[in-house]
């Protein structure tokens, strides 16, 4: 079953992806499509995430992992929700390989262990200057997770049918960098954890494409380090 529906996505993420005009429902107030920054002669750093599918053992659900990174995390993200990934490496032959390194360092999924359905759309992020390359993955089994303390503080599985529902759309105030200031910007709240940002601009391409298919239930759940 798990098998038929990875296929299924497969070929829904070779088709024509929902790009910006899914992102941007998502998205921060003033946030533009990739193309109009690449215009503005802007050379973005690269970076992947991963979006890692797995079965659960005797049950029709299929689960994603989402982590919550500490609050004193460098950078620009510290105490926000975010899918295993970070900038590329030089020693990376790729950007799928970016995402499947960082999961393994992060999450402790091993990257021999998943193999790769497709890909979304490319997300550019101004506060930190990356390009954002989105990747689906999958593992025939659920993983053991081990996590990296210094980069991540709690791990959140989330149903896929979950993630896709509309009922979880909501808006909250948060300080954005670039605007210098509180303002009120869309975000999903499932179980009382706030996703917001690029994640969700994600998410909101990924529920998109994965509503096209039959989702699978699932309920969400947190598990501390």
């Amino acid at each position: 079953m798990f098998e038929e529906y990875l296929k299924k996505l497969a070929e829904e993420l070779k088709s024509d992806l929902p790009g910006f005009s899914a992102q941007k429902s998502m998205a921060p107030l003033g946030r533009k499509p990739p193309s109009e920054y690449i215009k503005k002669n802007i050379i973005p750093k690269k970076s992947a995430v991963l979006i890692l599918l797995y079965p659960q053992p005797d049950s029709l659900e299929v689960k994603t992992v989402l982590m919550l990174r500490p609050e004193h995390e460098g950078g620009n993200h510290g105490g926000q929700i975010s899918f295993p990934g970070g900038g590329m490496n030089e020693s990376d032959k790729d950007l799928s390989e970016t995402a499947l390194r960082e999961a393994e360092e992060e999450i402790g999924v091993k990257r021999s262990t998943v193999s790769i359905v497709g890909a979304l759309s490319p997300l550019y992020i101004p506060v930190s200057n990356y390009m954002v390359h989105p990747y689906v993955g999958a593992c025939k089994n659920t993983p053991q997770f081990i996590i990296h303390p210094l980069e991540v503080k709690a791990l959140i599985e989330v149903g896929l049918e979950e993630l896709s529902s509309d009922k979880n759309k909501t808006s909250v105030e948060k300080y954005v960098k670039i605007k210098g200031e509180r303002i009120q910007v869309p975000c999903y709240n499932i179980n009382g954890e706030i996703i917001w940002g690029a994640t969700a601009m994600i998410i909101s391409e990924f529920a998109e494409i994965i509503r096209r298919i039959t989702p699978l239930s699932v309920s969400p759940q947190r598990r501390e380090k």
